[in-house]
């Protein structure tokens, strides 16, 4: 008996608050608030987007995103701020205790403000956009996304590889599709009896007869010294860079077909065992044999 007289108070003095309330925010003003949360988010949305799309055509994607950040979260926050407004509740309270909370989160989450940061530099040096490739580490892909805490890249086998920007920050990035072109360094080695010359006139045919390979800047051939078993060259060719690999895969092959056609020896290590004497015979002894050199 008594729980049900506490809970028919508890109705009756919900209902007299919400009655107050009522009396207290007139009619109109829930009308305007109602308009300016459920119809002024999605439009300032929509307007963003629309924006961030011309932006991407007329500069980049990169560009597109920083702007649709921009322009989407003033907006929402000027909408919350009149939406609190119209309820009549009184802002400068609430802006101390944001702020008094802001310093406590601020404290508990260090590691979340530096990569917020490390995310304005990101954005204000541009190392690199959305869309490049880049390396960190032991980390290849495609930048997919520059966010408030993270960079997210996409690797060739498919993985979604999330790095938070303050690593970025402090890490040496390399920009693989920074520039519209890229050198590929081939490395080839050939017996000593083969000329230098007509070697280096073979790789120059093949390089020319490659519509991808660039003849400016020209292609580079480099004398390495003498290896273990052969002459060691590095055969340097230009292409663009998104036909990068495409080009390389194309140069190997034809190379190795071309050498096979020139006669052109490409060697394998060799290994010379002796006793100390090239002239004396080298021991064999035969095991479960009858017989003994």
């Amino acid at each position: 008996m008594n729980l049900l007289l506490l809970q028919a108070d508890t109705a009756r003095a919900a209902s007299q608050g919400l009655s107050h309330y009522l009396t207290s925010v007139n009619v109109p003003s829930l009308i305007r608030s109602g308009l300016l949360l459920f119809l002024g988010i999605p439009l300032a949305w929509a307007v963003t987007r629309w924006i961030a799309r011309w932006a991407t055509k007329a500069y980049s994607a990169q560009r597109g995103l920083i702007v649709s950040k921009i322009i989407f979260y003033p907006a929402v926050l000027l909408i919350l701020v009149s939406v609190l407004n119209e309820l009549g509740f009184k802002l400068a309270p609430v802006m101390g205790a944001a702020g008094i909370l802001g310093i406590a989160l601020g404290f508990a989450s260090q590691t979340s403000v530096s990569n917020i940061i490390s995310g304005f530099f990101l954005i204000a040096e541009e190392p690199f956009k959305v869309g490049d490739v880049i390396q960190v580490g032991d980390v290849t892909g495609q930048v997919l996304t520059i966010d408030t805490l993270s960079v997210k890249i996409r690797t060739f086998d498919n993985k979604m590889v999330r790095i938070p920007n303050e690593t970025l920050v402090k890490s040496q990035v390399t920009t693989v599709t920074r520039f519209p072109i890229r050198r590929m360094d081939i490395q080839i080695g050939v017996a000593y009896k083969e000329d230098a010359g007509r070697v280096r006139k073979t790789l120059m045919d093949v390089a020319t007869a490659n519509p991808h390979v660039l003849m400016e800047p020209e292609p580079l051939f480099i004398n390495n010294g003498f290896g273990a078993s052969s002459l060691d060259f590095t055969f340097a060719a230009w292409a663009k860079s998104d036909q990068f690999l495409t080009v390389r895969n194309q140069l190997t092959h034809d190379i190795k077909v071309r050498f096979d056609a020139e006669g052109i020896e490409i060697p394998f290590p060799h290994v010379s065992l002796y006793t100390g004497s090239v002239t004396d015979p080298f021991p064999v002894r035969v095991i479960g044999g009858q017989e003994e050199t």
